[in-house]
């Protein structure tokens, strides 16, 4: 049983079918495929990996639009691949998962979702991701405002912001997509800034379609356009790992391009980082620092100290109404599963295996939780690269993991404690040398307890691969 359509669900039932195995289920909470690409509809929304890159390498397209894809693009192309291998018979849709509970007198996972509707499977797989739980800030009456209170993970299709003042707590990867948007209809935006961002221009265009005919009568020139992307992405690595002096390059263009956009020096001020670059996501963006600097908008770096019924009021205590609240404040990164949905060997939680931050041996499996695969999971974010390059490594090992359990009869198999620990032990030593923990923020990387960094991969996406390439059962506990 697979939890979510999304690229990890659809990408592992693609390769199971490939693989002869016809067994099996994908639960989807919501009404379509896509996962994050169906669920996240705000206006703007896209990628920021190119076209080429970030799809699945055994589900290539070659009429991409542009060389970034916008989301609908992204969700028609997971939509078309659940077509091509004929999954819809094996997904059902508007199917929360509210419970999976491992039985170990029957040796399977319970599943039981929020319809009532009970199920029984030998594995389950998780393919819910890491960016699945919105993070609600907690400030102070944000449930009395009067209007409406929007995540941008929910945006609601029909929204009107035309002429009403709206109010953005959040300047991430999402907000300074669609902050360019609501600027241009909205009466006034109120943006609140916690920290300033690194922001390169983005090299977005439309790809001609005499371009999107070669790739798709010249399989190899697609494949070679694929392959160049992968190591221009893959070079950036050590900047973030090793050497952060490389990212000189990119800090004088990221200055560069804020002072060409904004010429107010006391906004640009506002805007410029205090922390390394690559500390946390590098963002692109071509239209948002001309949204920040425009007439009918205000940039407010004062913390909010509380939220009333007509606006918001800041720590100095100036009020500013607001018709609207949107929320660009990012996911739960940190803690991807809510208590109660994932209960283990002997009632064990996964919410409290991870309170301290997710762990799990090759970002799939987790001790004390037999037949049990996660996939994006803990340590398989990328700050350099497209995660999908993960997602098909951490695929070819669950179903190498299947093979095996079938070829050796084994009803069940279990990571030990000894070797997953081991695993987060080295990835952490790595990572406490990275820029992701020494750049000076604080960012979604990071539990914020623990200090843990149980969301990157602090290594080049082909060693994770290449470590994934086959099951490996003396990492296991199963039946001699």
């Amino acid at each position: 049983m697979i939890i979510g359509a999304g690229f990890s669900g659809i990408g592992l039932a693609t390769r199971l079918k490939q693989a002869g195995i016809e067994d099996f289920v994908i639960l989807e909470a919501e009404n379509g495929v896509g996962g994050t690409w169906w669920l996240n509809r705000y206006p703007g929304c896209a990628c920021d990996v190119q076209s080429h890159l970030y799809s699945l390498s055994f589900a290539p397209r070659s009429d991409w639009s542009r060389h970034f894809p916008p989301r609908a693009e992204i969700q028609s192309a997971l939509a078309d691949e659940v077509e091509h291998h004929a999954l819809g018979e094996r997904i059902r849709l508007n199917t929360r998962v509210v419970q999976a509970r491992w039985d170990e007198a029957a040796t399977c996972w319970r599943v039981r979702d929020q319809h009532g509707g009970e199920y029984r499977a030998q594995v389950l797989v998780s393919g819910i991701g890491g960016l699945s739980r919105p993070a609600w800030p907690t400030i102070p009456g944000l449930d009395r405002f009067a209007g409406p209170v929007i995540h941008s993970q929910r945006w609601p299709d029909d929204l009107e912001w035309q002429g009403r003042r709206v109010a953005v707590i959040g300047t991430g990867a999402s907000a300074i997509q669609f902050i360019p948007h609501l600027q241009r209809k909205a009466a006034r935006v109120d943006v609140y800034q916690r920290s300033a961002q690194w922001i390169l221009p983005k090299p977005d265009r439309a790809i001609p379609r005499w371009r999107q005919w070669l790739h798709a009568r010249l399989p190899l020139y697609r494949r070679l356009t694929r392959f160049g992307l992968f190591l221009l992405l893959e070079s950036r690595l050590p900047a973030f790992t090793r050497f952060p002096r490389l990212t000189a390059f990119h800090r004088r263009k990221a200055r560069r391009h804020l002072a060409r956009q904004i010429d107010d020096p006391e906004l640009r001020t506002q805007l410029t980082p205090d922390y390394a670059m690559g500390c946390k996501r590098v963002l692109m963006s071509n239209d948002y620092y001309p949204a920040i600097a425009a007439d009918n908008v205000d940039l407010i770096t004062t913390p909010i100290a509380r939220v009333q019924a007509d606006g918001l009021v800041d720590r100095d205590g100036r009020l500013r109404p607001s018709d609207l609240i949107v929320l660009g404040t990012g996911f739960q990164a940190a803690d991807p599963v809510p208590a109660g949905m994932i209960i283990g060997r002997d009632g064990l939680d996964l919410a409290t295996a991870w309170q301290n931050g997710p762990l799990a041996y090759k970002g799939s499996t987790v001790p004390g939780f037999p037949n049990f695969f996660t996939l994006l999971g803990p340590n398989t974010a990328l700050g350099h690269n497209s995660v999908l390059l993960m997602i098909e490594g951490q695929i070819r090992y669950v179903v190498s993991a299947l093979r095996w359990m079938r070829q050796n009869a084994q009803p069940s198999i279990e990571v030990r404690h000894q070797a997953a620990h081991a695993w987060d032990a080295d990835l952490q030593r790595r990572l406490q040398r990275s820029i992701w923990y020494q750049g000076g923020c604080s960012s979604w990387y990071q539990h914020p307890e623990s200090g843990r960094i149980p969301t990157l991969w602090p290594r080049f996406t082909f060693t994770f691969r290449w470590l994934l390439r086959r099951f490996d059962p003396e990492a296991y506990l199963w039946r001699p």
